[in-house]
């Protein structure tokens, strides 16, 4: 049986993170609003092919070069420069400072484990009022691999100081959850939309349908029902 998990990571980007205000800067430079999910989903499969081939980018640069590419190279530097700030503005989902606040009453240890930069996620922590409850902010550009890799889920456990089936992954993505599985950590899928889980990868231990329900799902693991 899954333990209950002595400290939790959470994703950032699109699981505490909402994306949403940068739709309207895509459309405020005259790109389509569905631009946003093919512009996310490009940035993340670019930044996880460079760590593949053993190499690296931070994912500022990785989203501005995705963006110039599926706009054909018809959006300007400054254009770019324009959506790409309003990541420094982009808000938490209303369930992301709710959900801290049941582990961390639950005596579960907090962290962020996101493929952004460590500076723009620490802004975003203090923004969204989870400063009291994360203890870290642990970056892939500390060991130069994007997410899924399993390097990046083991050494989020070294800093730490738990065994990996100890720390537990909440992401909204599947192939995050698959990544900390094969790592040997526990995960819990936000599925937020209701959808089905992928069969091609590896099983959440839990699922929540927000980061609340995610939450309490984590401190139930391990109890016998009734």
């Amino acid at each position: 049986m899954t333990s209950r998990p002595a400290a939790v990571a959470f994703d950032v980007i699109d699981t505490l993170m909402t994306l949403e205000p940068l739709r309207g800067r895509l459309t405020g430079i005259g790109q389509p609003p569905h631009l946003l999910e093919a512009w996310y989903a490009r940035t993340i499969r670019d930044g996880m092919a460079l760590s593949v081939a053993g190499d690296y980018a931070e994912f500022h640069d990785v989203a501005a070069t995705t963006l110039r590419d599926l706009t054909a190279g018809q959006v300007s530097d400054e254009q770019v420069a324009y959506v790409l700030a309003g990541m420094a503005e982009l808000p938490p989902f209303p369930d992301a400072v709710p959900a801290a606040e049941r582990l961390a009453a639950g005596g579960v240890r907090l962290a962020c484990l996101t493929n952004g930069a460590p500076k723009p996620t620490a802004a975003f922590v203090e923004r969204a009022g989870l400063a009291p409850f994360i203890e870290r902010v642990i970056s892939v550009s500390e060991v130069r691999r994007w997410k899924p890799a399993a390097i990046v889920y083991r050494y989020a456990a070294e800093v730490l100081g738990v065994p990996p089936e100890r720390l537990a992954l909440v992401a909204a993505h599947h192939w995050d959850c698959h990544g900390a599985k094969r790592a040997g950590l526990t995960a819990a899928w936000v599925s937020r939309e209701k959808r089905d889980y992928p069969h091609l990868f590896a099983e959440p231990d839990v699922t929540g349908a927000d980061l609340v329900a995610a939450a309490g799902a984590l401190l139930n693991l391990g109890n016998s029902p009734g």
